[in-house]
């Protein structure tokens, strides 16, 4: 837990992201069965589980893309349960997908660039009214968009279109892509699929980075060499429900946890 956790912890401050109860069904399924979490603020925490454990759709009910059949979800001691992803973003909630889909014919700073968010220039009227203001607000999202591209060591192609992207380049791009809305929380979506021994190291490099600057992250991963070394809890599923939850190695070695990874390998 890093130092922003603790103290957090130690006030009594809401969490960032709480959930209660939530379920979800699809017909007759219960895709997410009674589960509650809670993130501290400055968290990185690993969500692990088989295939078909649930945890895209919990993603989904965290992010907002799905609304739960029931349970409650909270930003900051905000009821967000209803609300959509653009509500929860303006809370600080952002997330990435499992498969990027980049705008494959913009350039890969253009893709950038689609994060920002609140630009006086969304609003027709004030192009004209106040263009001195919306051609600053867009130079200076050009230079965030930059820094960005920089940091996830995407300058080079910056002018490239995005379809030129490897899988792994791609989700470097979607990370900067919802840095420029500022989040205080990130949910990843397995960060490390298809990705090469050499990118994954780096976009490792990158999480501690943005979790040591107080970013609360929130990571569905497969890779446990990568949740082992990242996160200081994890929070396991299978069948929708919550399995386990604790430090990686205690979670690693619950029976529960074993018997649902063996049975998948079944």
């Amino acid at each position: 837990m890093s130092e922003q956790a603790q103290a957090a912890s130690k006030t009594g401050e809401a969490p960032l992201i709480e959930a209660r109860g939530l379920v979800r069904e699809f017909g007759g399924l219960r895709a997410v069965d009674g589960v509650s979490i809670a993130l501290e603020h400055g968290e990185m925490v690993g969500l692990i589980g088989p295939n078909g454990a649930g945890k895209t759709t919990l993603f989904n009910l965290l992010a907002g893309s799905l609304r739960p059949s029931s349970g409650r979800i909270r930003i900051c001691g905000v009821d967000v349960s209803t609300a959509g992803p653009d509500s929860r973003l303006r809370l600080g909630v952002g997330r990435t997908f499992q498969i990027p889909r980049p705008f494959a014919a913009m350039t890969v700073l253009e893709n950038v660039l689609t994060g920002r968010q609140n630009q006086t220039g969304e609003r027709i009227a004030m192009n004209f009214l106040q263009p001195g203001r919306v051609a600053a607000e867009e130079r200076r999202a050009v230079d965030k968009a930059r820094a960005l591209l920089d940091f996830v060591t995407l300058s080079r192609l910056e002018n490239e279109p995005a379809r030129v992207l490897s899988g792994g380049q791609r989700k470097l791009l979607e990370l900067a892509r919802i840095l420029m809305a500022d989040p205080q929380a990130i949910l990843l979506d397995e960060p490390a699929a298809g990705v090469n021994p050499a990118l994954l190291e780096l976009i490792i490099d990158r999480l501690r980075m943005l979790n040591g600057d107080g970013k609360t992250i929130l990571l569905i991963e497969h890779n446990m060499d990568m949740v082992g070394r990242l996160c200081g809890r994890v929070v396991a599923m299978a069948s929708g429900r919550l399995l386990a939850e604790g430090a990686p190695a205690a979670v690693a070695a619950n029976p529960d946890v074993v018997a649902a990874y063996l049975g998948e390998a079944a």
